[in-house]
């Protein structure tokens, strides 16, 4: 076990296609941290993680990875050879044991072989190299290898039937959870995860933080779910502007302790000016004495110029950068009942999604639709936009309603358009009035020329708010809006959706998102919907509460029924 410091960085600066994205980095990881990484978008966060993983070297200065530190390193992206099967490819999480596993194939193939088995020479030579791979084999680990690599892909998720599964028939989701499951097979001493949570349900971002908490390494995790971080963080390590700034605690202890930071440079700096202003204008008025022609006066305006000069400037603090100038304003008022579905069902090759759904949603409410992945939340929404068509039930709209959609994969976009065009299919504008809307969501007059699908997820993302804020509609059915937003892009939709005078349906697995915004969750789940009459904290903790009950009921209900059991003849 590796105890002190496992990874450090020395004065490390890393370029990307001739731009600097930091400099002269300096950071030291221990053993057993809890690190949560976080940044705007394009901060470098990912290129940080590929220098530690060893994929990358700095441009300038070191990166010591501490003697002994296995480095396991999953990106945004896993890659993984598509043709493989869940079960071949966790299999290969150990490549030592795999090697070692081929090689007693090949020794036992080699001592059924004639020519070995009728040469006493031979033979022993094999069995001896046999009996030192078997030794090595159950080392490292490799007896129980096979029930620990189907212990971790259940507890992960995996069916038996699922281990059979080619990867490229998995969602994005799962291919992630592969990718998971072959490092904690492995276990290094470093985890480096790029957004892992990205994809996952609730249930699945449980189980990540129960890995995390346990975890017997360090872990470092990149991550935009505030709630996540919450709960596993125990140091945030923020990447901003090309400089690293570290913070004790979780994400909403860096939350208070960055603005009292801020707030506190922002006096110091206040302060600071009003003293070089002073300085400077003493500075004028004694070289301005006479012209100049005073020595005393010149010598002691000198001395104030040393002073100036060595003074360390506090730096102006930026106390709200540049983010999304967003307001959600619905064009007119809505029915009092905007949405409205009875006993909807919708199955698919006979495999029921919905079974009788019910639900309403009354005007400015702020609803959260929630459920592990493959309930049908997508289906719904679908059924709801006329996308899908339901196999019974009926679906209402308010007679006053209007809908706009913001789409997970972003299809609501068209990939082929640019920019500009985009926006001008909700409005039409004139080109200044059209750079004006850009400015709002952080792109430049030269982006309306970009073809949508140049865009990263993030700006995708921006598009489709910016869509939205155009639109007027008075109902939002919003479809993961936050999954590809940094954290502050994140808050500014928080902040539009609270002040928004329309109605909001959203699904959403991030918790944060979800306690600040909504007032009444609904859980999807074995085809029926089951209310919750508050946000997500509220739901977690009736939720619990409600199988407390059910479970006692169901204990008091098997103890009557044996109390009530008639003994039998011999008085059992």
């Amino acid at each position: 076990m590796v105890i002190g410091t496992v990874a450090r960085l020395d004065n490390v600066t890393a370029y990307f296609g001739g731009q600097r994205v930091f400099a002269n980095l300096a950071w030291d990881i221990y053993h057993d941290a809890r690190i949560g990484l976080i940044g705007p978008n394009g901060a470098g966060k990912s290129t940080l993680l590929r220098l530690l993983a060893r994929e990358h070297a700095p441009n300038e200065g070191s990166v010591f990875i501490t003697r002994g530190v296995r480095v396991g390193y999953l990106p945004q992206e896993p890659t993984f050879d598509w043709s493989r099967t869940v079960l071949e490819e966790a299999r290969d999480a150990s490549p030592t044991l795999a090697a070692l596993e081929r090689e007693m194939e090949r020794l036992n193939a080699q001592m059924a072989d004639p020519a070995i088995y009728n040469d006493a020479r031979k033979l022993q030579r094999v069995l001896d190299a046999h009996a030192r791979t078997v030794a090595e084999f159950e080392e490292r680990g490799g007896l129980n290898f096979d029930n620990r690599v189907r212990a971790t892909l259940r507890g992960l998720g995996f069916d038996e039937a699922a281990l059979g599964l080619p990867l490229a028939a998995l969602s994005g989701g799962q291919k992630k959870l592969v990718g998971l499951a072959k490092w904690l097979i492995e276990q290094p001493e470093l985890l480096l995860l790029d957004e892992p949570d990205n994809h996952l349900d609730l249930a699945g971002k449980t189980f990540l933080e129960k890995l995390i908490a346990e975890y017997p390494g360090a872990v470092v995790i990149v991550s935009h779910d505030r709630y996540l971080l919450d709960l596993v963080a125990e140091e945030i390590v923020e990447l901003e502007e090309g400089r690293l700034t570290r913070y004790p605690g979780n994400y909403s202890e860096y939350a208070f302790e960055k603005k009292r930071r801020l707030l506190k440079q922002q006096q110091q700096f206040e302060l600071q000016q009003r003293e070089i202003a002073r300085l400077e204008f003493s500075i004028r008025r004694l070289m301005g004495w006479n012209a100049g022609q005073s020595e005393k006066f010149v010598r002691r305006a000198r001395s104030m110029m040393k002073r100036l000069e060595k003074m360390d400037k506090v730096d102006k603090p930026r106390l709200e950068r540049k983010r999304m100038g967003l307001t959600l304003a619905s064009s007119r008022r809505g029915s009092n009942k905007a949405l409205e579905i009875n006993a909807l069902r919708k199955s698919f090759d006979g495999n029921a999604v919905l079974r009788g759904v019910d639900l309403l949603v009354w005007h400015r409410e702020r609803v959260g639709l929630i459920g592990p992945n493959g309930a049908g939340k997508t289906v719904l929404f679908r059924c709801i936009l006329g996308a899908e068509t339901p196999d019974a039930g009926t679906i209402k709209i308010g007679p006053s309603t209007t809908i706009a959609h913001y789409a997970q994969e972003h299809q609501t976009l068209d990939f082929d358009a640019t920019l500009g065009d985009e926006l001008r299919r909700v409005r039409p504008m004139v080109d200044r009035e059209l750079f004006g809307w850009l400015g709002r969501f952080l792109f430049t007059p030269e982006d309306a020329r970009k073809k949508i699908g140049e865009l990263s997820g993030g700006e995708k993302a921006r598009v489709q708010i910016a869509k939205l804020m155009l639109s007027g509609a008075n109902f939002l059915l919003l479809d993961e809006p936050t999954n590809n937003l940094d954290i502050p892009s994140s808050e500014v939709l928080e902040r539009a959706l609270e002040e928004y005078d329309g109605t909001v349906l959203v699904i959403s697995h991030d918790r944060y998102f979800l306690d600040n915004i909504v007032d009444r969750i609904v859980e999807l789940d074995d085809g029926g919907l089951t209310e919750y009459l508050g946000n997500y904290t509220y739901y977690v903790e009736e939720k619990a509460r409600r199988q407390r009950a059910a479970a006692s009921a169901e204990l008091s209900t098997a103890e009557t029924k044996t109390r009530r059991t008639p003994p039998n003849e011999f008085g059992g």
